[in-house]
């Protein structure tokens, strides 16, 4: 019987757990920006105490694979709750964007060649044509949000997980000249046109050691390729560690400082 009741007061209790992060995840409204007949949904974030006469740095966060879809929640599964942490909210008063990217799109274009079993071997991230659709519409949001006067448009930044680590590389490859500076999290891209960003937006990256999912040498392919230019680029890989590198990542010390100390010249 006193085993029963522990087992119902921790029920109770992770039920009560979940519903304060749901709770505290609603603190991002729902928004949905619509262009010729397309949608992007995505949640936003308010910087506290918003002044609606002040102009505010803005990050924008993209999501991994897993939470693709279209119920406009999935996105804040992981990196939602690290920007409502009240240190982080009165010291880095900032709009947070979480854009969600539909099922099967993905938020830079890609090729993959597969092996008999199906298996990736090689991946390829071509930077020729247009950008997929999901990224063309946060392109356009963007722009968007900047002519709104709301935002220091010297102080954007960028950083994703997984696929959207990729997404991540891909819009600072393409957008160099916006992004004040960037956090991409297991992530992958074209690491030959990385001198397009190496000396206007400076890189912390992230990366697992034992990623099964992305390998760590796309990663490192970057660092490395970073530093041989003279590019402002911090690598943080974490031994023993294998996709979810992102947990470490969200609390990673002096991140917060080190993102919101860049602004464009």
């Amino acid at each position: 019987m006193r085993y029963l009741k522990i087992l119902l007061i921790a029920c109770l209790l992770s039920g009560g757990l979940a519903a304060t992060a749901q709770d505290s995840l609603s603190q991002y409204s729902k928004e949905s920006f619509i262009r010729n007949g397309d949608t992007l949904r995505y949640r936003l974030l308010l910087p506290a105490k918003y002044n609606r006469h002040k102009k505010y740095p803005l990050v924008v966060f993209l999501h991994g694979a897993g939470e693709r879809g279209r119920d406009n929640e999935a996105q804040l599964r992981h990196g939602g709750t690290m920007f409502l942490r009240d240190t982080i909210r009165a010291n880095y008063p900032a709009f947070v964007l979480f854009p969600q990217c539909p099922d099967n799109q993905t938020w830079a274009p890609m090729k993959f060649v597969r092996d008999s079993t199906g298996k990736v071997i090689q991946a390829d991230f071509p930077l020729d044509g247009a950008p997929t659709p999901p990224t063309a519409l946060l392109n356009q949001l963007l722009d968007s949000l900047l002519a709104s006067g709301k935002i220091d448009i010297q102080r954007v930044y960028i950083g994703g997980l997984s696929l959207g680590g990729m997404g991540t590389f891909y819009e600072i490859t393409k957008r160099p000249d916006l992004f004040a500076a960037a956090f991409p999290i297991c992530g992958a891209g074209n690491v030959a046109a990385a001198g397009n960003f190496a000396k206007k937006v400076p890189v912390w990256i992230f990366h697992g050691g034992e990623d099964k999912i992305v390998p760590v040498e796309a990663s490192r392919a970057y660092a490395d390729k970073l530093k041989a230019s003279g590019a402002v680029v911090k690598y943080t890989e974490y031994p023993g560690v294998g996709h979810n590198s992102w947990d470490n990542m969200f609390v990673e010390p002096g991140f917060m400082p080190w993102l919101f100390k860049h602004r464009k010249k």
